[in-house]
């Protein structure tokens, strides 16, 4: 009853307002469209008839909003009867129809407002439902076979779903997915944007020549010592991770590592392997740390400092695991040449070491350690992370001066082309119902159980991170979650969006396909002569997802179990 008080109060000015031109009072008629689990459903078009005292009639609409309330402004005064039926439709729900009583009619033609409280309406499979999900399944197995590049799959697939579309209205309704208005809509604008941003920041930085200066210090502190160079080089990946991405990280460190590996006779894979699995592990304590954190905060609104304190102890934990599989795995590769120290490479790599920019670093340190105040603070300023990363972008190219059309270059356009239509892609398989029935499913897995619920998100997360690229599968997962968080009660939401976090990071080290930094850092391996092949990758990988996995779960467990989350 409060609720329908408060809604009362926010709409009848509305109500009033929406009818003021055209009659002199207007009666509010409202409820809430939710569907079958009970969440609200926007854009269902809402139809009542009336009958003027003239004779004529007239069709009064209103469309639901994001929470599922609507209003009708329904005129009361020259109105000699009141349609008894109100009518619910749009594309791919059943059409339903709420019979007013003759309480509620009367209730109208008195002036007094009426609420109809939740109006239940069903979805309904089209032919546009199973058109969608063969496409996804086809971008999905084209993704995970390496047969086409990721942003050409997920490209394909938005076209053939927005084709089908336009063809299709002119055979059948029931054909049509959405519009492309409908599938700009879906597109999360901050990812693109947080993305855009801090990949042009790193362009800035990597043109400093810190990371050459890395590697230096890196083999340089190692004094020969394999498994002490391994130690380092995880390390300053793990970190380098967490502030940039594990992708653009593995970029760089890769073709550094081989080049290593190969002045002092040890085999690339031996230094790569532990380097790009601590990059996926550490790219977790942070929001900007890996592309699923990035969609998992614009989608759930988690703070970069929640993501920093609920997940970094997690994190080292796991770490800290991953070191020792490591280094038990390869034991007999680091001790084959384990203290000898080639010096001819250490003065190599000291000639290049040399910071290119040093103006240009002490500017992108400032300018980066504003970022990070931001990104801490900014959400009690309403800054959101994609305006953060625009904004250290735009005052690094005014303060530096660089060649724009170098850092326009630098951008990764195939990876925003392949988050954008990715995007529309999960938006369509939401619009015709499939995340509905996933999250229906899972939820009668779990019940109202968080430990349950954790598990089955973590290692389902994980597992199918296998076989699944990591990306696409948690855009899919994210409105499941957020049903979950929003049917169990006194559970804290956010320890189900940081199991998927970890399950996904962390699951993505099982195979070959499981996340980008794997692909990208086979591909430049492949091309020194060293490939990684699915199998390979399986073999190390898959024990390191077991490991790390286990180790941040029952930190996650600790963290909202035992202690009872709260706080940031």
């Amino acid at each position: 009853m409060r609720l329908q008080l408060l809604v009362f109060c926010t709409l009848l000015p509305l109500a009033r307002s929406a009818a003021a031109d055209e009659t002199p009072r207007a009666v509010p008629l409202v409820g809430r469209v939710v569907n079958v689990q009970r969440q609200p459903v926007a854009g269902i078009e809402v139809r009542l008839s009336v009958v003027e005292r003239g004779g004529e009639r007239r069709e009064l609409e209103s469309v639901s909003r994001a929470d599922g309330w609507f209003v009708l402004a329904v005129p009361s005064r020259g109105v000699r009867s009141v349609g008894p039926t109100l009518v619910l439709e749009r594309r791919h729900y059943r059409s339903s129809s709420v019979r007013l009583d003759a309480d509620q009619v009367k209730a109208l033609e008195a002036g007094r407002p009426v609420s109809l409280g939740e109006l239940p309406i069903e979805r309904r499979k089209t032919a546009a439902f199973w058109v969608t999900v063969a496409v996804f399944l086809l971008m999905m197995v084209l993704i995970g076979a390496t047969q086409m590049h990721n942003a050409l799959a997920a490209l394909l697939g938005a076209s053939l779903l927005l084709g089908v579309s336009a063809l299709g209205q002119l055979i059948s309704p029931d054909l049509v997915v959405f519009t492309f208005n409908d599938a700009l809509a879906a597109v999360d604008w901050n990812v693109v944007f947080l993305i855009m941003g801090m990949m042009m920041v790193i362009a800035v930085v990597e043109g400093t020549g810190v990371f050459r200066w890395l590697a230096f210090f890196a083999y340089k502190s190692s004094g020969g010592r394999l498994w002490k160079l391994m130690t380092i080089l995880m390390a300053i990946t793990a970190v380098s991770s967490a502030l940039l991405d594990n992708v653009t990280t593995m970029l760089l460190v890769t073709p550094i590592t081989i080049r290593i590996a190969l002045a002092i006779d040890v085999d690339p894979l031996t230094l790569l392997f532990p380097e790009v699995l601590a990059a996926n592990v550490g790219g977790l304590s942070t929001m900007v740390g890996t592309p699923t954190n990035i969609l998992i905060a614009s989608y759930s609104g988690i703070s970069f400092s929640a993501f920093l304190l609920n997940l970094t102890p997690g994190v080292v934990l796991a770490l800290a695991g991953l070191w020792g599989y490591c280094r038990l795995r390869f034991k007999r590769q680091l001790a084959a040449r384990d203290g000898e120290r080639s010096e001819g490479l250490l003065q190599r790599l000291e000639q290049g070491a040399a910071i290119a920019q040093p103006g240009h670093l002490r500017k992108s340190g400032w300018v980066g350690l504003g970022m990070l105040v931001l990104f801490i603070g900014g959400e009690s300023l309403h800054i959101t992370p994609a305006l953060v990363a625009l904004l250290g972008a735009t005052a690094l190219l005014v303060w530096i001066r660089p060649n724009v059309e170098e850092m326009i270059e630098a951008v990764d356009w195939t990876t925003l082309i392949f988050f954008i239509t990715l995007f529309m892609v999960v938006g369509a398989l939401q619009v015709v119902g499939l995340i509905d029935q996933i999250a229906l499913w899972v939820s009668y897995m779990v019940g109202h159980s968080q430990l349950l619920a954790m598990v089955v998100i973590t290692w389902m997360a994980a597992l199918i991170s296998t076989v699944i690229p990591n990306i696409p599968f948690t855009a899919t997962m994210l409105p499941v979650i957020g049903y979950l968080s929003s049917t169990m009660p006194g559970v804290d939401p956010r320890s189900l969006y940081f199991c998927l976090a970890v399950g996904a990071a962390m699951g993505g080290n099982g195979s070959l396909v499981g996340a980008s930094a794997n692909l990208v850092t086979a591909g430049i391996a492949e091309r020194s002569g060293y490939p990684i092949t699915f199998g390979h990758f399986l073999r190390v990988g898959f024990p390191a997802l077991l490991v790390t996995v286990s180790l941040a779960f029952a930190w996650l467990l600790l963290r909202f179990m035992v202690l009872g989350g709260g706080g940031a």
